[in-house]
């Protein structure tokens, strides 16, 4: 009976921790609540007008399709390049999954544009298994060599446009919403 006073006196404490363990202690929790916040429109992606800045030219690299291609992004200038570094386990990357769907969806059939979504899972059936169970279209690729820092220093998920001359137009590190049209209109603009 003094039990069941105290948890009645209790009960948003223990809701409240409940739901702290949860979240430590689920990815997909997390991915959830990390989702919610992407979709407010908080984090929103942007090209910013550097015209009159120098653009960085990106260092090249070589990259894996997941039918065993091989090729660079080197082959890709006269392009613009969308490339976005994730792995399943990331809660950032799973948050914003489903933006970035949303614009290669939008995108996918338009050959000016080319999406390389780096998967950076130790074993690649996991992010296959990831796609697959959320319905997700988005391309695999893997990296062949090890990546300039310029591009990728292992920050999850990080997100780079190149432009059709090869140059960094957007990186950005952690999540953001892809899928706004304004963040449209700025790839449109680079086509």
């Amino acid at each position: 009976m003094n039990l069941r006073k105290e948890i009645k006196k209790r009960w948003l404490s223990i809701l409240f921790y409940t739901l702290i363990i949860i979240f430590i202690f689920s990815s997909s929790a997390k991915s959830w609540v990390l989702q919610q916040v992407v979709s407010t429109g908080l984090l929103k992606a942007e090209i910013k007008d550097d015209s009159n800045k120098n653009l960085t030219e990106a260092v090249p690299f070589s990259f894996t399709d997941s039918n065993g291609k091989t090729a660079t992004t080197a082959d890709l200038k006269g392009k613009v390049v969308f490339i976005n570094f994730w792995a399943s386990w990331c809660p950032p990357c799973r948050a914003e999954m489903p933006s970035l769907e949303n614009l290669y969806r939008k995108f996918k059939d338009d050959n000016r544009i080319v999406f390389l979504f780096m998967n950076e899972d130790n074993d690649t059936g996991k992010a296959i298994a990831y796609l697959e169970k959320n319905d997700f279209s988005i391309p695999l690729f893997y990296s062949k060599e090890n990546i300039s820092n310029e591009i990728f220093s292992g920050t999850l998920p990080t997100t780079l446009v190149l432009d059709k001359d090869g140059k960094i137009v957007l990186k950005h590190q952690g999540m953001a919403q892809y899928d706004s049209e304004s963040f449209a209109n700025q790839l449109m603009q680079l086509l």
